[in-house]
Formats: C-alpha cells, structure tokens, sequence
C-alpha cells in the first residue's frame, strides 16, 4: 500500500534543507566567531594606540 504524501510539506521541507546548506556554506565563508572578533578589535585598538602614539602633535582635531 502507498503512503499519502502532502506534497506542501515535501516541498517546504526541501526549501528548509536548501535554505539550511545555503546558510552552513555561508558561516564557512563569511563567518567569524566571536573570539576571532575578540583578537582582531584587541589587534586594531593596539595598532591605533601605537600610531597615536608617533604622532608628532597629540591633538590630531586641531587640522
């Protein structure tokens, strides 16, 4: 005997399955944790200090 098949929840459940590989595939690509985050502001903001820091006018609004 044959099962009944909604054909609504078979498709929607192939979009979720395409949606959910689209996004996986995504984090890999683009995705960042948030330690990674962490590191790289902590990278910026010491860099910043230490360009600041060899200025030879410490008040860079003034120009």
């Amino acid at each position: 005997m044959s099962e009944i098949v909604n054909l609504r929840q078979l498709r929607k459940a192939k979009a979720r399955a395409v949606a959910a590989d689209k996004a996986a595939e995504n984090r890999l690509r683009f995705g960042t944790s948030k330690a990674e985050r962490a590191v790289e502001s902590k990278n910026r903001e010491i860099a910043r200090r230490h360009l600041d820091g060899h200025r030879r006018t410490p008040d860079s609004d003034d120009a």
